[in-house]
């Protein structure tokens, strides 16, 4: 691919951030859509706005863009407030979800179309247009009408579009939601890859989790109007801080409790299930109402036959242990999912890696099985 030079970006954090949102509200009547997100972006991020519809992730893009006004706060892009730019006014350019190309243009037109637009020399079109199907590999294509592409080169046209007038800052609306499921895999990583390239700064809106996690340096968890919580991907799924993010980012277990010990390297909480040995400390009181949260494949299950030395157990037998039948079971190829119906009545998943070939699980649906996990896998969520 072509490596272009459009500006100076880094993937590194720089002190100042390249993009400032600051206590952005946004009304529509008495509905608050956006309830005072204050948010930096850095330059040469991609940084992933994800949650379900209608938390407010498209309505943030879309004042971004230009396309709504905030009822209140600040945009900062590059250190200049553009909450008073209309939408051509801003160096920002936007993908949205259903690629919006013009189905009489070829491909080259519709790369051709904003710089035509913006009144630029035909020879600095022709270059621009080149590179972005180079940059895109293309080129065999530009004499093609949309409907004679698949969507994943439709997609990358779209891109090379968005791309051609060189925008500081590039907006993805749900950029992959129109692929199917192989298809949207690969071209995560091309997508990616284009970007770096170029070196813009990115901010995308998606549902997906994991197109979230794969593409973004970046992610900012939404519901109802406010962002939750902001890391990396590993952050948001190992350490989230609360229980809206410990479920929607991938699967977790849950388990009320009250904190019985806090001491500085561990704690001790009670619940119903089971008590609970953490291997580190939290901020936290005696008799605080806690959740503890366990992913499923940090969970190890087997019969419950007596718990000897030939096996593995948890160091601390009698904390994070719970007693159970398996209640259903799915074979996922990579992966079993085990449905553990505990004494208490509640349920457990747990997930199994199956490394090895031909491998068959020697539990069944019936079984009587233990659960049981390690304390330094576990995470104490307070909200």
């Amino acid at each position: 691919m072509t490596h272009l030079d459009l500006g100076p970006a880094s993937a590194a954090a720089v002190e100042t951030p390249f993009l400032q949102m600051q206590h952005i509200v946004k009304k529509f009547d008495d509905v608050v859509a956006v309830n005072d997100v204050t948010l930096d972006v850095h330059q040469g991020e991609i940084f992933a706005l994800l949650g379900s519809s209608g938390c407010g992730k498209s309505t943030l893009l879309r004042m971004l863009a230009g396309f709504e006004a905030p009822t209140a706060g600040h945009i900062r892009l590059a250190g200049q407030d553009i909450v008073a730019l209309a939408p051509y006014e801003r160096p920002i350019n936007m993908m949205f979800q259903s690629y919006a190309l013009f189905p009489h243009l070829t491909v080259w037109d519709n790369i051709a179309f904003g710089l035509r637009r913006d009144g630029l020399p035909r020879s600095e079109i022709e270059v621009r247009v080149g590179q972005m199907l180079d940059l895109v590999q293309l080129q065999p294509y530009a004499k093609r009408k949309p409907h004679q592409l698949s969507g994943g080169q439709q997609q990358r046209v779209a891109l090379a579009r968005s791309l051609a007038k060189r925008p500081k800052l590039l907006l993805l609306d749900e950029p992959l939601g129109a692929l199917d499921a192989k298809l949207r895999q690969r071209t995560q990583l091309e997508l990616v890859d284009i970007i770096h390239q170029v070196g813009v700064t990115c901010v995308m809106v998606t549902h997906d989790q994991e197109e979230a996690m794969t593409m973004a340096s970046r992610i900012g968890v939404m519901n109802e109007g406010k962002i939750l919580q902001v890391g990396a991907p590993h952050e948001i799924y190992e350490t989230p801080d609360c229980r809206f993010v410990a479920d929607f980012i991938g699967s977790v277990n849950l388990f009320h409790g009250t904190v019985e010990v806090d001491a500085p390297d561990h704690v001790v909480i009670s619940g119903t299930e089971c008590r609970h040995y953490v291997s580190h400390g939290i901020t936290g009181t005696p008799g605080m109402d806690v959740y503890v949260a366990v992913r499923p494949e940090k969970m190890v299950i087997q019969h419950s036959a007596p718990l000897d030395s030939e096996r593995e157990s948890p160091a601390e037998v009698g904390f994070n242990l719970v007693r159970g039948v398996i209640a259903n079971l799915a074979y996922l190829g990579q992966l079993t999912t085990y449905h553990v119906k505990l004494d208490t009545g509640a349920e457990v998943k747990v997930t199994n890696t199956n490394a090895a070939r031909h491998t068959v699980s020697v539990l069944a649906v019936g079984d009587p099985v233990y659960v049981w996990w390690y304390g330094s896998d576990v995470v104490i969520l307070t909200r």
